[in-house]
């Protein structure tokens, strides 16, 4: 395929997908922040921080110049949400409107409650994509088998993303609910602290199941409050996701939450995860607020996180409202 492709972001996922998507292109442009590691991927072949034992394949070429992305035809935004604005701003100075941007930032801007592709509509256009799915970096890296989720106003958008994505290995559906499939990437995180938290406090299994349960109809709710589709949250990016973020033992935050209902102190200066998952449970505790929804769910997370009440204290007032 002759399509010119770019990755703005160079950490576990970026990688991942540029070795991904390097099997369908002629070249893919892999920008990176740090000109140490742009030296390395382009001069030994490995990204030394990430990945150090897996060799990326020949036609990925780094640069820490978004100039050299100006005539990619697709670039995938493979970073985190608080540095999207920023980013955002120095593309608009070097790509056209016609660029496809592909968003697999799973975050919503506080306090101004925007999603990424939001964002992205700001300085740019509303046929953005966005990528989405129960998906581990490390099993893409290694061609495990993988599924995910894509959605666009622009159809024509999604089939060339899905396009540039699809292996024997990694497997891509389209949907159409823009909306849906940003909560649902947004949410399971909130979901994934809550059942983290339960089995920080040792929370018998049958009580954290039935609070994943109802986890997964809060979601349906919010999503469905928000303007997506119900039948979202039973994609890969909704239920898969939801599952895999709130009992897989790599997930960030489901760790995180387990540390919380230990009641062990955080480094949240060393931790981005903290400020990320913080500025999330704001969000959508906020947009909760605005569209009337009382989600126990939420409030059990935002009074452990954000109001650092006793855990104890948050089950026991979750326990009472929730049947």
């Amino acid at each position: 395929m002759t399509l010119k492709v770019g990755v703005i972001g160079a950490g576990s996922l970026g990688t991942a997908l540029s070795q991904t998507i390097s099997e369908n292109v002629d070249q893919l442009l892999l920008h990176v922040r740090k000109q140490e590691l742009c030296d390395d991927i382009n001069n030994t072949g490995y990204n030394t921080h990430y990945y150090p034992n897996r060799k990326l394949n020949d036609n990925i070429k780094a640069t820490t110049d978004l100039n050299d992305l100006t005539d990619c035809e697709i670039i995938f935004l493979a970073i985190p949400s608080s540095a999207f604005r920023p980013i955002l701003k120095s593309l608009k100075e070097v790509i056209s409107n016609d660029t496809i941007l592909v968003t697999t930032a799973k975050g919503i801007e506080y306090p101004s409650l925007n999603t990424m592709g939001d964002l992205i509509s700001e300085y740019f256009d509303k046929n953005y994509v966005v990528l989405s799915g129960p998906n581990f970096a490390s099993e893409i890296m290694i061609k495990q088998p993988t599924l995910t989720n894509i959605a666009s106003r622009n159809p024509e958008n999604s089939k060339k993303v899905k396009e540039v994505l699809t292996t024997k290995h990694f497997k891509v559906k389209i949907i159409d609910d823009i909306r849906g499939i940003e909560l649902c990437g947004v949410l399971k995180n909130i979901n994934a602290i809550a059942n983290g938290i339960c089995e920080g406090m040792k929370i018998n299994e049958n009580a954290r199941y039935g609070i994943l349960t109802k986890s997964f109809e809060d979601t349906i709710s919010i999503i469905e409050a928000f303007g997506g589709v119900s039948s979202t949250a039973h994609e890969y990016c909704g239920f898969g996701d939801l599952i895999l973020t709130s009992t897989s033992t790599e997930s960030r935050n489901h760790t995180l939450g387990i540390l919380y209902g230990q009641r062990l102190v955080i480094d949240e200066a060393a931790s981005g995860i903290v400020f990320e998952g913080k500025n999330s449970i704001r969000a959508v505790k906020d947009i909760c607020t605005n569209k009337g929804i009382n989600s126990h769910i939420v409030n059990f997370v935002y009074d452990v996180i954000i109001e650092r009440m006793n855990p104890v204290k948050a089950f026991n007032i979750l326990w009472e409202k929730i049947e």
